[in-house]
């Protein structure tokens, strides 16, 4: 059987190897992350438990549910999720990320699946899910759409996609990468490609061709002032969120 082709960028996978043992430092190199992460965390369990009828105010209310992290990196996700009830795997191509993860999540007293993996090998192996989480990964890839298309093959029926990543424009490129990288050094210089980011209308086209039905969007927004972040209903400008559905 020919293996499946990936859509795995390994410049793109190289750059966060190299970063790999700080994931959980707050303040190293994925500062960016911990920052957002709340934010991120609200988007997804409001979407989850919107999609599946779950209640947020139980003690584990995402229990039954099978979610893919793909793109974990250290799982800054994965372990929330899993905290939540979900029977959580996280994958990523970056293998050097992983043994953070295992050990963190280990000593966190919590059972992921950490697998060094594609999401083309997961669709050839026959996995299914009905969570996946897409975050800061679409950008980083060779082919978006044959990427996409894979993560819906690993969708159950009615299953639920939440992807995030980075509009395209003047204000995005002052901020993700002049801001972020050069000002801010709070990623190495060439983590982004700026040619690569998505606007949100190209990302929701990208979603319908790849066989997914996108039902919301919403933006991430930086507050310099305050220093946190936010959901926005109308700014998209930088960092975004979308979901999507397989239709049953």
């Amino acid at each position: 059987m020919q293996a499946p082709q990936s859509t795995v960028d390994p410049a793109e996978v190289a750059k966060f190897e190299a970063m790999a043992a700080e994931w959980w430092d707050p303040n190293g190199k994925f500062k960016p992350l911990h920052m957002l992460n709340p934010c991120r965390l609200d988007y997804i369990t409001s979407q989850i438990a919107g999609e599946f009828g779950r209640d947020l105010r139980s003690q584990r209310p995402f229990e039954g549910l099978r979610l893919l992290d793909i793109g974990c990196g250290g799982g800054l996700l994965s372990e929330p999720m899993a905290r939540l009830g979900a029977t959580v795997v996280g994958a990523d191509a970056a293998e050097g990320n992983l043994p953070v993860a295992r050990i963190h999540a280990e000593q966190s007293g919590l059972e992921i699946d950490y697998r060094h993996t594609t999401a083309e090998a997961l669709s050839e192996a026959g996995e299914e899910f009905d969570v996946i989480l897409n975050m800061e990964v679409v950008e980083h890839v060779a082919d978006p759409l044959s990427y996409l298309t894979a993560t819906r093959e690993l969708l159950k029926p009615g299953g639920l996609e939440i992807c995030s990543t980075i509009n395209r424009n003047p204000k995005s490129f002052a901020v993700a990468i002049v801001g972020a990288e050069v000002i801010m050094r709070w990623l190495p210089r060439g983590t982004h490609e700026w040619s690569k980011f998505i606007t949100p209308d190209e990302l929701f086209e990208l979603l319908d061709k790849a066989g997914l039905k996108p039902v919301d969007r919403k933006g991430f927004v930086f507050n310099p002032i305050t220093w946190n972040w936010s959901i926005s209903e109308r700014d998209l400008s930088v960092n975004y969120v979308t979901a999507s559905i397989k239709p049953a």
